[in-house]
């Protein structure tokens, strides 16, 4: 397959690397607006140049990956659907909720197959507990805690087109929870702090963020994220049932230190990045989309899914300013 990618920032040449080493790949264009970087990224990894996306769009390519900052993704998706070419997009689609909304409509109306790009869906760990739940493996499932948990902070100009804690980082527990669970989320309460760094506050962000879910069956999620988990980077799941327990992400990577003598768990190493982290994911959800390319499998994440998640993010932030719980049924949907 011929696959083009857009964007060559930090996400954008690491999917780059990883497509270069995938068997489905016969050849890989990369192009970015700083044409510099994407000339310097192709000559690095032997790919393919193109001059701009629209070059890069009109040479035949069999699939499109777009990986730039979130403004750029609303654009390029809409390009790439006009074009008719099978788009895996980063999330999210967009940076507000009424052009997700519009967008999901294009895709809708278009017979473009689009993937969204939540890689938690293809780690083994959130599958094996989604199963479990499907399953009543854990009776009924009562409680869930997640958290994202990054090692730093990301650069000041990242956090100022980023969209925020919630929409940013806490979507993809947003989406995971929805996977596992089967469920859609009620109702929201959100709050956050800023201790860190004072771009976060001047962008109007958070760097530490909590919330309470009520899911639709009365299931309580309660969800955390900083950006200054200086242990590790930090991701996991705990799924608790009548029946009990399952937990991702509770390997020896596990960044946290016992208070308790003579606990050695867990050995390490620690993570601390979310590539590295999910680095098999990441492989797994692209070999995933040439499945969606070629016509042979449905889209394990659309546009849908991503529109549901970036609902609850927004309900999180109007939470989070109007100290109040907000109900999803007040947040605009298809």
């Amino acid at each position: 397959m011929r696959i083009g990618l857009s964007g060559v920032g930090r996400i954008g040449a690491f999917h780059a690397e990883t497509l270069k080493g995938l068997d489905f790949v016969d050849e890989l264009v990369v192009t970015d607006v700083v044409v510099d970087a994407a000339r310097e990224l192709a000559d690095r990894l032997g790919v393919s140049f193109a001059g701009s996306v629209t070059e890069l769009l009109s040479s035949d390519v069999d699939g499109f990956v777009i990986a730039t900052a979130t403004p750029g993704h609303a654009p390029l998706l809409r390009q790439a659907v006009e074009a008719g070419i099978p788009t895996f997009c980063e999330k999210p689609l967009a940076g507000t909720l009424a052009e997700t909304i519009e967008l999901a409509k294009v895709v809708d109306a278009s017979a473009v197959p689009v993937q969204v790009g939540f890689q938690r869906r293809f780690d083994d760990g959130y599958r094996r507990a989604a199963s479990a739940v499907a399953g009543g493996e854990l009776g009924f499932v009562h409680t869930i805690r997640a958290n994202t948990h990054d090692q730093a902070p990301p650069p000041a100009a990242y956090v100022a087109t980023s969209g925020g804690l919630f929409r940013d980082c806490l979507v993809h527990d947003f989406d995971i929870v929805r996977f596992v669970t089967g469920r859609e989320v009620a109702s929201v309460f959100a709050t956050g702090a800023n201790k860190g760094a004072s771009f976060f506050s001047e962008a109007g962000d958070v760097d530490t963020a909590a919330a309470v879910l009520t899911l639709e069956d009365g299931t309580l999620v309660t969800v955390t994220a900083t950006r200054y988990s200086g242990a590790g980077h930090d991701v996991r799941l705990e799924v608790m049932g009548s029946d009990g327990t399952l937990g991702v992400g509770f390997d020896d990577s596990l960044a946290v230190t016992s208070a308790e003598a003579g606990v050695s768990y867990p050995g390490g190493p620690r993570h601390w990045s979310f590539m590295e982290r999910f680095l098999p994911a990441y492989r797994a959800e692209l070999q995933a989309f040439a499945q969606v390319a070629r016509g042979r499998a449905a889209s394990a994440c659309t546009v849908v899914d991503a529109l549901e998640a970036f609902r609850v993010a927004e309900a999180c932030e109007i939470s989070r300013h109007e100290m109040r719980v907000v109900r999803l049924d007040e947040i605009d949907t298809l």
